[in-house]
């Protein structure tokens, strides 16, 4: 196939475009792969279709090639699964919502969970029939309300959604380990830096979760690895460990202490070492209880104020804290809600006030380094006073644990004793989960087992965004020139080049162009004769195909030049080998 440039629809920008914010925006939009048709929304342009179907057909072989089967569900769905599953209300306002004429709701599909289970309940009802893996590629739909970050973030992207069916958990893990691996293929071929994870199930359910992060410093994702064994996780996925309890017959009672002036944990700590200085060591923002409040959105409506306790050298991680919560949205606590709970007193907030059996009934979930025994300087729920020495299990308890403080660089392993975390930023690819039997029960999916008795299915559900993998391709591979793809992804294997106004380059090109489609090379021709050679060089840097090759002035001396677009290694070709050579690299 040869692509030429003179009738391509492309134009390319020599300016950024306003609303980029990271480099594959900028760069994908400047090459004319996509351009911005609505917030969050993009057409997709013909070298950016050329890319993206590139990725889907990668992601086919290797689907395929575990016996997974492709079918296709509609993008407009119908309220009731997703009413069976409770879906309907705990999505909120995450997804698009209409009526059809009649007055009937439907929905825009932002996953098919539901559609897959209903589409293996209505054709398959024995053992005999699983396990059973099913897959599609397409359009999905969710109500961004910031999207950002080109195709990183958007309103309407694709996805590669497949699920698989067993009979028993066994089974299920066999499923989930052979789309494991026909993921470690499918990134390995996309040529991009990556790491697998263990995350959260969050709104999905399930019990095993890994997710695909793209090694990127743009990602939104933030995931630690140990420094000493092979423990990754996402930060919404980190278990802190706990101390064990500490005897505290021996502490003494707790006491209120003037604390004037002091809303702030580093204010706090510096009056402490002024006025209540401690034999052993300073104090530290360790030592301090903060209780942070917020209020959770639940998906049915009803607000519910809860408090977070937490060591005061920690801040709440507020992705940390949404991923524990989820469907539930976590949203600040105003000035409203402090009207509302007149006990609260602010900067001066301790556990007395706090818990669901208090006078204020707010959930009090503390973080899992707040053990029985451990002593605290927190609020003593007055105006300029804190209480020293409170312990926890003996001065008050609270309602649970929950996982929501920052991780830092340099925290100990959860799972080993030697090793650190260091944190690292990501781009979630792709997903995997153990979604075990909650679909299969809401919807009644059952099969009859090799006993006669009715068994209900066990589900794994396995994702991938074909479209955020152009964008973090292209992040991770660019440089700044521009584009810079691996073969198995560009839109082309080879950029064609003609430079001058001599017919004989031209006709050169030509017959190179001709040569390397015959045997199978996809091309794309520069053959615009009125565009000067700088300006299509800078083009071939910013579209990013693995191979250019220039036909120009070094033709007169029997040579044609070949370069690398990823290492700028260019070497002079004799022009009657030029072909020859050229497939070889494309093939190899």
């Amino acid at each position: 196939m040869i692509l030429r440039m003179s009738s391509l629809f492309l134009r390319t920008l020599r300016d950024d475009p306003a609303d980029a914010e990271v480099p594959s925006h900028r760069l994908l939009v400047r090459a004319g792969y996509i351009r911005r048709a609505a917030p969050g929304i993009y057409t997709w342009l013909p070298l950016g279709l050329r890319t993206l179907r590139r990725i889907e057909g990668i992601i086919r072989e290797e689907m395929d090639g575990i016996g997974a089967q492709e079918l296709s569900f509609p993008a407009l769905l119908p309220r009731e699964p997703y009413e069976a599953t409770g879906r309907w209300t705990e999505y909120g306002d995450g997804i698009f919502r209409l009526k059809d004429r009649k007055g009937n709701d439907y929905l825009l599909g932002p996953t098919h969970e539901e559609m897959f289970t209903l589409v293996v309940k209505d054709l398959y009802s024995s053992y005999k029939d699983l396990p059973l893996s099913i897959y599609q590629i397409q359009t999905k739909y969710r109500d961004e309300a910031r999207p950002r970050a080109g195709l990183l973030r958007g309103r309407e992207f694709v996805m590669k959604d497949s699920y698989s069916f067993d009979v028993d958990d066994a089974g299920l893990e066999v499923s989930y380990q052979a789309h494991r691996d026909a993921y470690i293929r499918i990134f390995d071929r996309l040529g991009f830096e990556y790491v697998i994870v263990k995350a959260t199930s969050g709104a999905m359910g399930g019990s095993k979760s890994e997710e695909f992060l793209a090694k990127a410093a743009v990602g939104e994702d933030t995931y630690v690895r140990c420094t000493n064994c092979d423990y990754a996780a996402n930060v919404e996925a980190v278990q802190v460990r706990s101390p064990a309890p500490v005897a505290y017959d021996a502490t003494p009672a707790a006491h209120a202490e003037q604390t004037p002036d002091t809303p702030t944990i580093d204010s706090l700590v510096h009056h402490l070492n002024e006025k209540y200085p401690r034999d052993d060591r300073p104090w530290a923002a360790a030592d301090t209880l903060k209780n942070v409040l917020v209020v959770l959105k639940h998906p049915d409506g009803t607000r519910e104020p809860v408090a977070i306790g937490l060591p005061g050298d920690r801040e709440v991680d507020q992705k940390r804290l949404e991923g524990q919560m989820e469907p539930t949205e976590v949203e600040p606590f105003d000035e409203a809600e402090f009207k509302k709970h007149p006990s609260l007193v602010k900067g001066y907030i301790g556990p007395g006030a706090l818990g669901e059996k208090s006078e204020s009934a707010i959930r009090y979930l503390v973080d899992p380094r707040v053990v029985e025994g451990t002593r605290w300087v927190t609020g003593a729920d007055i105006d300029g006073s804190h209480v020293i020495d409170l312990v926890v299990g003996r001065d008050f308890t609270p309602d649970g644990t929950v996982e929501a403080a920052e991780v830092r660089d340099g925290d100990a392993c959860p799972n080993c004793d030697e090793g650190t975390l260091e944190t690292a930023r990501g781009i979630e690819m792709g997903h995997i989960f153990q979604l075990g039997r909650k679909y299969a029960e809401a919807l009644d999916l059952k099969v009859l087992d090799e006993n006669g008795k009715l068994v209900t299915v066990t589900m794994g559900s396995y994702g991938i965004g074909p479209s955020r993998a152009v964008a973090a391709i292209a992040e991770g591979t660019a440089d700044e020139f521009g584009l810079a793809w691996p073969r198995e992804v560009a839109p082309a294997d080879v950029h064609l080049i003609a430079t001058g106004k001599d017919e004989t380059v031209y006709a050169a090109a030509e017959r190179v162009a001709h040569e390397l489609a015959a045997q199978g090379i996809e091309v794309l021709f520069d053959d615009r004769w009125k565009m000067s050679p700088g300006v299509k060089f800078k083009d071939a840097e910013l579209i990013g195909v693995p191979t250019i090759v220039v036909v120009g002035k070094s033709l007169a001396d029997g040579t044609i030049e070949v370069k690398d677009r990823a290492t700028g290694e260019r070497e002079q070709v004799p022009a009657d080998r030029v072909v020859d050579h050229v497939v070889a690299l494309v093939r190899s």
